[in-house]
């Protein structure tokens, strides 16, 4: 029977060993208790879905699809001809259904809301009664007390940033607000700025059966040629996330825009193409449901608030990277680019007594496609197959080393052609963790800029 081994904790996250014999095969991050990688997130999409309630101008939460109904509302509560909302509206509609007008105007223009003398925000925490920022240097601006919430209407230029606040020592970033960013204390919000670098975020994203969740944008200064599209949305931009995240935001070549899908706690059911067994059962097998919400929501969404440019990709590490290569071959008409940083292979023939056709074998299978292809691992060690089961990871090797450079092998074979439209690149000894990918990220990122 396998052999499965938790690696002690590391600040939100625990590193999931599967061992079967001498073989390691390494899934990614995982909360306690949860086979996923997600982390602490506010607001909560699940809790925003459950209430199927619809606020001001907007569709039943939970629901997104692209456009007007890509970000699940029509429109704000109804204003001047300036773009403004009416306050007296929007205060109304928070009255009768807080978190589904929090929900609805986050689609329709995004919070804090333009409304007659600045912008509306709204603090649903009782004990931050106040907003603090650049436009008060910091001092703090008292709300009004409410029904469920506390409102104020500020004079915030764009590019300032602001906090709520108790007027004493706790300071919290709103966790609706549309763009944000980060400093030494953490989260800030920000009031967005057309033409400038920054982050922006949209909740409770979903399609289908699968669970609501954030996309987290990148938006880059100068008119976007290229999007790529990540996997693990929580651990790209956030500093605070496991092993400091991947710190994308820095890394963005100049004219790209990534977008980041939240994981959920369903992680390694939705990146992943066929069942397999880790000695608890089947599980595994929805990457065709994972694939449409991002065809059929994230991409739409997208399209109709940035504008997609013709050149997408899509992007990610151990699970991530698996599904970002299915993904991609699942519609090779429709992305450039597929990148995997030690990507699980070697998924669907893992468990003892099971072989389901892994993403090695099919993409082999398929030969040379249109889309570009970035490899790489960390690791290294030996690499067999012990099993004959046609899969040389029953070495000593780690960080899907050996699958990886199996599908090299195969891809190569198939027609792919360094510095046209394949790379693989091994750092040895380097770890299955989002450090190690952090410091990796500007090969694939400066690979799909080029093309």
């Amino acid at each position: 029977m396998p052999l499965f081994l938790l690696a002690a904790p590391q600040t939100l996250r625990e590193v999931l060993a599967v061992r079967w014999t001498s073989r390691a095969v390494l899934l990614g991050c995982v909360t306690l208790g949860a086979l996923a990688c997600t982390t602490a997130s506010a607001p909560d999409d699940d809790a925003i879905a459950a209430s199927g309630t619809t606020g001001a101008g907007g569709a039943a939460s939970g629901t997104s699809a692209g456009g007007s109904s890509a970000n699940g509302a029509s429109g704000g509560s109804g204003g001047g001809d300036d773009g403004t909302a009416s306050l007296s509206s929007l205060l109304a509609a928070l009255r009768a259904d807080r978190d589904a007008t929090l929900l609805a105007e986050s689609r329709a223009s995004g919070w804090p809301v333009p409304v007659e003398g600045g912008l509306l925000v709204v603090s649903s925490d009782p004990s931050l009664h106040q907003v603090a920022g650049d436009h008060d240097g910091w001092a703090g601006t008292l709300l009004t007390v409410d029904r469920e919430f506390s409102w104020g209407v500020v004079a915030m230029k764009p590019g300032q940033r602001y906090k709520f606040t108790d007027g004493a020592a706790t300071f919290k970033a709103d966790p609706w607000s549309r763009a944000y960013d980060y400093d030494d204390n953490g989260e800030l919000s920000v009031i967005r700025a057309a033409g400038s670098a920054r982050l922006e975020r949209h909740f409770a994203v979903s399609y289908g059966k699968l669970a609501p969740r954030q996309v987290r944008v990148k938006v880059p200064k100068a008119p976007a040629t290229h999007v790529l599209y990540l996997h693990d949305g929580q651990n790209l931009f956030d500093p605070s996330a496991p092993w400091g995240g991947w710190k994308l935001a820095a890394a963005a070549p100049d004219a790209m825009l990534l977008v980041g899908i939240d994981n959920t706690p369903a992680r390694m059911d939705e990146y992943t193409h066929v069942p397999d067994n880790l000695g608890q059962g089947a599980l595994g097998g929805r990457a065709d449901e994972y694939a449409d919400l991002l065809e059929l929501a994230v991409r739409p969404l997208v399209a109709n608030t940035y504008g997609e440019p013709a050149k997408v990709g899509v992007m990610g590490s151990s699970l991530g990277g698996l599904v970002s290569l299915f993904i991609a071959d699942r519609a090779p008409a429709d992305y450039r680019f597929a990148a995997s940083l030690s990507g699980t292979l070697g998924w669907g023939s893992i468990g003892a007594g099971i072989h389901a056709e892994t993403m090695l074998e099919r993409l082999s299978a398929h030969g040379h496609q249109a889309f570009a292809v970035y490899l790489d691992s960390g690791g290294g060690g030996t690499c067999a197959d012990l099993d004959l089961d046609g899969l040389a990871d029953d070495g000593d090797s780690s960080d899907n080393y050996c699958e990886t450079k199996q599908l090299e092998g195969a891809l190569t074979l198939a027609g792919y052609q360094y510095e046209l439209d394949f790379s693989h690149w091994h750092e040895p000894g380097a770890p299955h963790n989002e450090a190690a990918w952090a410091a990796r990220a500007f090969r694939p990122l400066k690979m799909f800029a080029g093309l």
